[in-house]
């Protein structure tokens, strides 16, 4: 049924919006119980990791600055976002064309990033048949299925992922999808002083492509830990289906948690500026 009351958010809405992104971003920041209990046995992992997993690894972050600098062929659905955010909106009152209130970017989010975590499960079962012997193919494939959600998401809230300083900004998204909670703060505080108080992405795409590389380095150093249980598990045949699917339906659905909540607070900045809100209630706050 549509819904009949199609307009974009007033300035109290958005503000009440910004306020639910601040609240989510200072829960990441705890430090959860579960938290310390499975980050234990890494050191161990780590230590019987098979060396073909090792160079998997370590050739994502060659992939990573590829992408970064000249982007790639994750991006395969642009059309079709741009289908589906004309569809949500006929569908509650609305022509079709944007600018699109933000429970239609929300919702068009919320389905790339289930069909997202889907095909990973799928995937995940697929590599896990095989053990140890499809467990590489599994490390690239979680990969590219996370840079292409993260820039579907980004294309729901307005932002192009094809210019190189929003390529950044995605692979910021996949640092602080895949870190720990001391990495999670770390990219929260990078992401506030490299957004601009309209939601503009400031972060120079050259800069963080070759001086920030260390930063691209715990992308990789978390992402291979993210494999901690699989490393191990998924190793062997048959067992490996349950925990592949698993586990890559999980980083999917963070990674598209984490997409949609970020950009929706440029997308709520951007308009917090463009209705006149005072710079520190749009940028106020951590």
């Amino acid at each position: 049924m549509a819904i009949q009351d199609y307009r974009l958010e007033t300035r109290v809405e958005l503000i009440e919006a910004l306020g639910e992104v601040r609240r989510w971003e200072k829960e990441q920041k705890r430090v959860k119980l579960r938290d310390r209990i499975t980050r234990l046995p890494f050191k161990l992992l780590d230590k019987i990791t098979p060396e073909v997993i090792r160079d998997k690894t370590g050739r994502v972050l060659d992939e990573l600055g590829r992408y970064i600098q000249y982007g790639g062929n994750y991006l395969v659905a642009g059309r079709k976002v741009g289908a589906l955010m004309e569809k949500l909106s006929r569908e509650r009152g609305g022509s079709g064309t944007g600018p699109y209130p933000l429970r239609v970017m929300d919702e068009a989010a919320e389905r790339i990033g289930r069909s997202g975590s889907n095909t990973a499960t799928v995937q995940g079962a697929t590599t896990g048949f095989g053990g140890l012997f499809t467990l590489a193919a599994d490390i690239p494939a979680v990969l590219g299925l996370s840079l292409k959600a993260i820039q579907e998401i980004g294309l729901c809230y307005g932002y192009d992922p094809t210019e190189e300083a929003e390529r950044v900004f995605t692979v910021r998204v996949l640092q602080f999808a895949f870190a720990d909670v001391v990495g999670k703060k770390a990219v929260l505080d990078v992401l506030a002083r490299e957004t601009g108080p309209g939601g503009e992405w400031l972060g120079a795409a050259s800069r963080s492509s070759v001086s920030d590389i260390q930063g691209w380095r715990e992308v990789i150093a978390a992402y291979r830990d993210s494999f901690a249980t699989k490393k191990v598990m998924q190793a062997v045949p048959v067992v490996g289906v349950v925990l592949g699917a698993y586990n890559n339906r999980e980083t999917l659905k963070s990674v598209g948690e984490a997409a949609a909540v970020l950009y929706r607070k440029r997308r709520i900045l951007a308009r917090l500026k463009e209705n006149g809100a005072p710079l520190q209630l749009a940028g106020g706050g951590k």
